[in-house]
């Protein structure tokens, strides 16, 4: 065999596909792991990291919760406005409270829910400072003070589902953290951080069985009101 014949065919069985041997049991656990790496990969890709972003549902879905919140059904944990010591804008009173900027987005918060109407309607807050400012501008009263609203933790969720009466909404003035709270009890432990006037809305049945329906963000209300 000449040497240009020898080169031809070591080129061939170089390039030649490699086969599995599927009767190796180290070939089995090479495809059972990669079969895991990609359900895993699938998984976090497809898993909804936050509740739904209630701005962009659909109609239909819209028109659902909406039915909810006229039957009394709906509980909104909404996140208090700007706060003073995190801001450099003008404080509206104590340095605990919220900004003036803050006190003009409750009010335009308070207007969204207003738009669904608050003949059924309960108010509640965290008792801080700048949950009750958020409270009273939003519906230009006092709230109700709750200490659950400000220490929160692993029972923030059966507190809601504890307070809630039949055929009475629930809008709960509180914080950030307790909102993140609720959505690691209720199946979003990597939900994005609620924003300032943020709220999640939640549904709780006649049977006290809660489903999460989305997140409202302020300038949500705004294609509601179209």
């Amino acid at each position: 065999m000449t040497r240009g014949n020898v080169l031809v065919e070591l080129a061939h069985v170089q390039s030649a596909p490699r086969r599995w041997d599927l009767s190796r049991p180290r070939t089995w656990a090479i495809i059972a792991v990669g079969l895991l790496l990609i359900s895993l990969i699938c998984g976090f890709v497809w898993t909804q990291r936050s509740p739904a972003n209630l701005r962009y549902v659909s109609a239909s879905a819209t028109r659902e919760w909406v039915s909810a919140w006229q039957a009394g059904e709906v509980v909104a944990l909404v996140r208090h406005t700007e706060r003073c010591d995190r801001s450099t804008n003008t404080c509206l009173g104590p340095a605990d409270g919220i900004t003036q900027v803050g006190s003009v987005a409750a009010a335009s918060v308070g207007r969204g829910f207003e738009q669904l109407g608050l003949e059924k309607t309960e108010l509640f807050s965290s008792p801080l400072t700048r949950t009750m400012q958020t409270a009273h501008y939003m519906l230009g009263h006092d709230a109700v003070a709750q200490e659950w609203l400000e220490t929160c933790g692993p029972t923030i969720r059966d507190e809601m589902v504890a307070h809630k009466t039949p055929g009475q909404n629930m809008i709960l003035v509180t914080h950030s953290g307790c909102i993140a709270d609720f959505e690691r009890q209720t199946g979003y432990p990597r939900a994005v951080a609620a924003e300032y006037g943020s709220a999640v809305l939640a549904r709780i049945d006649a049977q006290d069985q809660l489903k999460v329906i989305g997140i409202m963000n302020p300038e949500g209300w705004q294609r509601m009101n179209k």
